[in-house]
């Protein structure tokens, strides 16, 4: 008796229906206004709430301005198509170190936030994730 393996193509993503691709796009717009007025709003103009919040981490103004930066520019690049993809995996890893910090330094107080907010970003990089390919065709263009 012999046996044959097939080789299938790698499967692609199935292409996302009309709702489907509306509701992404709200939440991506949702976060970005999210992630860049009440989030990085406060870090980038040292309001006294962020100030004490990273006060009590220990690191200083450094990490605020750095981390309200990193949010805004994760909002900004979550409405850009390409970067939809790269941008909600990057924030995802920023909510991760966000919920640490909430466990660690914060006793666990308001540590489900950055949770919530992972939650439909690992959803929007995982439905947007065909763009990767295109962004790294870009990248790979202009080095030649």
């Amino acid at each position: 008796m012999t046996t044959t393996t097939s080789l299938r193509p790698a499967a692609t993503p199935r292409p996302l229906g009309r709702r489907a691709h509306i509701t992404v796009w709200v939440f991506q717009i949702l976060l970005a206004l999210a992630f860049a007025i009440p989030s990085a709003g406060p870090k980038l103009v040292g309001h006294w709430s962020a100030a004490e919040s990273f006060d009590r981490i220990g690191w200083g103004d450094w990490l605020m301005y750095t981390v309200g930066a990193l949010e805004l520019a994760g909002a900004v690049a979550l409405v850009i198509p390409v970067l939809s993809s790269v941008s909600a995996t990057a924030l995802t890893a920023l909510m991760a170190g966000a919920f640490v910090t909430q466990l660690t330094v914060f006793d666990g107080q308001n540590a489900l936030t950055p949770v919530l907010f992972a939650v439909p970003l690992v959803a929007i990089a995982r439905t947007r994730r065909h763009h990767n390919r295109e962004l790294l065709a870009l990248v790979l263009r202009r080095r030649v």
